[in-house]
């Protein structure tokens, strides 16, 4: 169980093979970790600047645990800025005070201050990631988290290696000013300056050429590749020259496996996949990932190129020229919808004894959303200069969800009284249409501000069917679920027809994830059990989208028994004030 040294460390390979064997059943581990919020100068693109980092590395350390373990996080903010740490996919059973999101379920952790996140890892394991989740700090604050499992894979026993590959963006400007100017003057945010493989550009980009990632891999040898896509705006091809992947597991759940040419993944996705070196000794193959573009808005359309380099007695110098450079054939176009449907598509459970798929057949509630991008009037006395010089926001069945100035979570917890928020968010949308039809501006909705939240009792099935809408532009959305895994039970392109879409559902063996893409002027619908007492953070993970607003809240109720209840909040959980 070996981790490749160019992108891990020492520490991470000692912890590695301190879980060679398994840990006594008779009682759980608890793995303790340090992370040190703090600045560190980093250049990329001829260009350096501060970056917020974690123990000042980008992307930031490998969390590793097993199944079952207890893990304890130190964060100490060391900068001047507020700051928060999501575990992204993590289910955090009754540790909702560990999840993350300012202002939902914790207020942030102060210039100074420290916070322990604790929980434990239960019925999980693969890969996940984490992530800050305070504006649009996880530009630069993210790493791989991943749960080794109790039993073995249950795929292929012959990999020699395995490696995490993280795709992200490089801002040259400070994210939090762009996201600041953005809500500002009601406009699209400005693009990002390069993707990244592993916080490295790659030589398409401009002074990049020694900031390439390369993996050298023995010819022979079977590769576990550990996917991530960290970017703040765009679902990614990848693809690498003359190899296929095996996918094995997608969001740390296991899946039917299948081979394939390249893969999709949107933000918040992690995909685990087997890759076999079956080329000759010294052969150099391109690995790229590009944007899949569903947006009528100009985005940017360049590529971030790593290389897999098969070992040979001597390894020359690398790397030649830029020109000699070609993209993979088995890369997909940026505006192939056609593959990313057909991939999304082979995508199923397991579904075996040891790891069954518990869809809810039969469900309680279900609850239609449509998300949308919306225009408004310019707030206030301010100058616009968005689309006709208005603002643009976004929604959910019309609500555009602002993050109150405190901790929703402890709101809650605590059935305090006078918080501006409540409990009615509509389980339709308000005014049903075409809505994949509708382009005009003048048939945009007009969208209401304020903290709508959907309030469940505890292990009731829920049903959520997510509808894109045309409206100022249609868009694949990547919509993440906190505190739950889910199972996508249907997909398709035009209007949800609730009579008639049902009926075709996977009851079977759909995917089980923890964020979805929704197609382009289209619709997926996904179940889940609220078996997680808390509040929980649902949200668009296109970052832009979530600041106009494109989110909501599911608050499940404790149940009847001890634990079905929320736990209480940490002694050192961060406070926003006297309430």
């Amino acid at each position: 169980m070996a981790i490749s040294l160019q992108y891990s460390h020492i520490l991470i390979l000692l912890l590695v093979l301190a879980f060679a064997l398994p840990s006594s059943t008779s009682s759980q581990p608890t793995r303790l970790f340090h992370f040190n919020v703090q600045w560190k100068q980093v250049r990329r693109l001829c260009y350096t600047k501060s970056l917020l980092t974690i123990n000042g590395e980008y992307p930031g350390p490998t969390i590793i645990v097993h199944e079952g373990d207890n893990v304890e996080i130190k964060v100490s903010n060391q900068v001047a800025r507020n700051t928060t740490i999501h575990w992204h996919g993590i289910r955090q059973m009754r540790t909702g005070w560990s999840d993350g999101p300012a202002y939902v379920t914790q207020c942030p952790i102060a210039p100074g201050g420290t916070y322990t996140y604790k929980f434990r890892v239960i019925d999980q394991r693969g890969t996940l990631w984490w992530h800050a989740h305070y504006s649009w700090q996880r530009a630069s604050i993210y790493g791989a988290f991943i749960i080794y499992p109790r039993m073995p894979y249950p795929f292929s026993s012959s990999i020699q290696e395995e490696f995490p590959i993280i795709f992200g963006e490089w801002w040259n400007a400070d994210t939090e000013a762009v996201e600041k100017e953005m809500m500002l003057l009601g406009k699209g945010p400005n693009n990002s300056d390069a993707y990244t493989i592993n916080g490295l550009p790659g030589p398409l980009y401009q002074c990049s050429n020694k900031e390439t990632y390369i993996k050298n891999v023995e010819p022979g040898n079977t590769y576990l590749l550990r996917i991530i896509n960290a970017a703040l705006r765009n679902e990614l091809f990848f693809a690498v020259a003359n190899h296929t992947f095996t996918v094995v597991e997608i969001d740390a759940t296991y899946t039917k496996s299948f081979t394939t040419t390249a893969i999709m993944l949107a933000p918040g996705q992690t995909i685990n996949v087997l890759l076999e070196a079956n080329q000759e000794p010294g052969g150099l193959f391109v690995m790229a990932a590009r944007p899949y573009l569903t947006s009528l808005f100009p985005f940017d359309n360049s590529t971030t190129i790593g290389f897999l380099r098969y070992k040979k007695r001597k390894i020359g110098k690398f790397p030649p020229p830029v020109m000699s450079y070609s993209l993979p054939d088995n890369l997909p176009s940026m505006e192939d919808t056609f593959f990313a449907t057909d991939f999304l598509s082979k995508l199923h459970s397991l579904g075996s004894a040891s790891y069954p798929c518990r869809v809810p057949e039969i469900v309680n509630k279900r609850v239609i959303s449509t998300i949308s991008l919306n225009l408004q009037d310019c707030p206030g006395n301010r100058t616009c200069t968005g689309f006709r010089n208005m603002s643009f926001f976004a929604s959910m069945n019309n609500q555009s969800f602002i993050r109150p100035s405190r901790s929703i979570l402890e709101f809650h917890y605590r059935n305090l009284t006078g918080f501006p928020l409540s409990t009615a968010f509509p389980e339709k949308p308000p005014h049903p249409f075409n809505y994949t039809g509708v382009d005009s501006v003048a048939e945009n909705m007009k969208t209401e501000f304020g903290t709508k939240l959907l309030e469940v009792p505890f292990g009731m099935k829920l049903e959520i069917v997510l509808q894109d809408t045309n409206f100022l532009n249609p868009e694949n959305h990547p919509i993440h679920v906190h505190g739950h895994n889910f199972f996508i039970v249907g997909r398709g392109f035009g209007n949800f027809d609730e009579n008639v879409d049902p009926e075709n559902y996977n009851l079977v063996d759909p995917p089980e994830r923890n964020t979805v893409a929704v197609p382009m002027g289209g619709w997926a619908a996904i179940r889940l059990i609220a078996d997680n007492p808390g509040v929980w953070f649902i949200h668009c993970h296109l970052e832009e989208h979530t600041s106009w607003g494109l989110a909501m809240g599911l608050i499940v109720k404790s149940g009847s028994k001890p634990d079905e209840c929320l736990l209480p909040p940490p002694n050192d959980f961060p406070s926003c004030g006297k309430f």
